[in-house]
């Protein structure tokens, strides 16, 4: 029994709350109002992992803008000069643009019928969409380059560096110019032209630091949303053009019936955020720098390694050669050296091409012993690679181009994977950048050239309302090159069940597998069977069976004869 005036002690923690009576399995926790009550790790703040851990938090203009100058160059060196890096950035391009970036038309006909009352439908949307993608090629491969404003650049060639910006800069930029002077002397046929801007150059004026109104170069309304930009007249870098350095043009993001002036394009990751400034690569900067300089490490020793192969070794330093002779005098130990000098300067003895080394007496041959290429070097880059595949959502044998590891399924399984993010960038970048782009150009096209309009539209009315008919009039699809196959004869033969089972269609196939149109593929196959009757060869089985003069598919039934 304690004394009645002996009160029970209790063991408390750093804050003077007593801790809770541990219970089989649990771990000893405050009571309520300590600091270790938390029911998230991720908030502990006493952890040895997260005692230390106490990163801002800030808006998304605040938390990027300051910075952004410092990591798009440290990017961009890295692109330039690491192949781990420059090779990411390539392989994300020629997956999700290639060499052709091309719309496919798709008006909303429903929509422009219920909104005017003609007879827009199925039949007008297909010959419409034709002549207007006739007309787009006309213009975004012109042979004089006038889609390009600096006369440059195919349209796809300017998707191409613009997109290159977006995954390195964060930032696609390009101002679309009206020059009628090219088309008044037969140059060009539109006067819509497209000049990109290096995303540098989306500044504030006079480098001031952002405003609830301006925001790296963007200009705000009272909603947050961009209604012009602030243009550095020439790079910062550029000494030829000091005067220009600190001069700023202010442009209007569109014009007052709704075209499009400037076109800013990046990948919004959070609410707020008006600029971009964090490439694909920029939360692996750190983890390819380390990369970059092992791998060099790796390679300088293994240079050195097969530069030395061996060395000779001779038994006498100077001061034990003077003690092995004894004598002080240094004239000895000459005469000894060049007795050595002489003898191998004489022994060429050489069997069958190959020399044969005869030593000096005490000599001996070492050869030179290294652990580099380090025997974890392989390991140890391949979960690098990994790492930063999961940070920029290609496959790790797209980085490294090594496929020799991985079996069918597993690469199918990891081409599939990266297969999703990079139609996801394309369809962003497709509707983000280039559909702006594309929409003033077709605003020009309907003023300038004869299309197909239904019965009874009054054009004038309908050019008068193009800004509010302009979505559903420009909606289209963007087209880059296929996926491609692992097994191609594998991977086709399913096309062609899941086009049976009407699980997919010929349009679907043909964008996913070939990048294709899939009515130009059609249009060239009806041109080859009519090529093959013209020149009398037997037609192959995909043109089907010929029965009386009719092409009756090969998997259809025969006909029931008559009674």
């Amino acid at each position: 029994m304690l004394p009645v005036n002996q009160k029970k002690s209790s063991i408390l923690d750093q804050y003077g709350n007593p801790y809770v009576k541990q219970q089989t399995g649990l771990k000893p926790r405050a009571l309520h109002g300590g600091l270790n009550n938390i029911p998230y790790d991720a908030a502990d703040t006493t952890g040895s992992s997260t005692s230390n851990w106490f990163p801002y938090l800030t808006s998304p203009d605040v938390e990027l803008n300051p910075w952004r100058d410092i990591i798009v160059s440290r990017v961009r060196d890295l692109v330039r000069n690491d192949g781990w890096a420059s090779g990411i950035v390539t392989r994300v391009l020629d997956n999700a643009l290639g060499g052709c970036f091309r719309p496919i038309s798709k008006p909303d006909y429903r929509t422009l019928q219920a909104k005017t009352g003609c007879s827009f439908d199925a039949q007008w949307a297909k010959e419409w969409s034709r002549e207007v993608d006739s007309h787009w090629r006309s213009w975004a491969n012109d042979e004089g380059r006038y889609c390009d404003a600096g006369r440059r650049l195919t349209f796809s060639q300017m998707m191409w560096a613009a997109m290159r910006g977006l995954l390195i800069d964060g930032d696609a930029v390009a101002v679309l110019n009206w020059i009628p002077d090219r088309v008044q002397k037969g140059q060009a046929l539109y006067a819509t032209a497209v000049q990109m801007i290096d995303p540098d150059r989306l500044c504030n004026p006079n480098q001031n630091i952002d405003t609830a109104e301006c925001r790296g170069g963007v200009q705000l309304d009272e909603y947050g949303a961009p209604i012009g930009y602030h243009f550095r007249k020439s790079h910062i870098s550029n000494y030829y053009d000091y005067s220009k350095i600190m001069e700023w043009e202010y442009i209007k993001k569109e014009t007052d019936w709704g075209r499009p002036n400037v076109v800013h394009y990046f990948e919004t990751q959070r609410a707020d955020e008006h600029r971009g400034g964090a490439g694909i690569l920029t939360p692996i900067v750190q983890r390819l720098q380390m990369i970059t300089k092992y791998d060099k490490t790796e390679l300088d020793a293994a240079v050195v390694n097969a530069t030395f192969a061996a060395f000779l070794e001779s038994p006498y330093d100077p001061v034990s050669g003077m003690d092995a002779l004894e004598t002080q005098e240094s004239e000895n130990i000459l005469n000894y050296i060049d007795n050595r000098n002489c003898y191998h300067k004489s022994n060429k003895l050489v069997l069958g091409g190959t020399r044969i080394p005869v030593l000096f007496p005490g000599e001996k041959i070492s050869a030179v012993s290294s652990s580099h290429p380090h025997s974890g070097y392989r390991e140890f880059l391949g979960a690098a690679l990994r790492n930063i595949a999961a940070g920029t959502g290609v496959s790790t044998q797209q980085i490294s181009n090594d496929w020799s590891d991985v079996n069918y399924s597993s690469a199918r399984s990891a081409m599939l994977e990266a297969w999703k993010t990079l139609t996801r960038r394309r369809d962003n970048f497709g509707n983000g950048f280039a559909s702006p782009i594309r929409s003033a150009w077709l605003e020009e096209c309907c003023m300038k050239e004869e299309l197909p309009w239904p019965s009874g539209v009054d054009l004038d009315y309908l050019m008068d309302m193009v800004s509010y008919l302009k979505t559903p009039l420009s909606k289209c699809k963007w087209l880059g090159p296929g996926r491609g196959w692992v097994d191609p004869v594998a991977e086709k033969q399913g096309a062609v069940l899941g086009m049976a089972a009407g699980l997919s269609t010929l349009e679907v196939e043909a964008a996913e597998n070939s990048g294709d149109d899939w009515e130009e593929i059609i249009d060239q196959r009806a041109l080859e069977i009519k090529k093959f009757k013209e020149n009398g060869i037997p037609l192959p089985d995909w043109t089907g069976n010929q029965t009386n003069g009719k092409e009756t598919s090969i998997s259809s039934p025969p006909e029931k004869p008559s009674p």
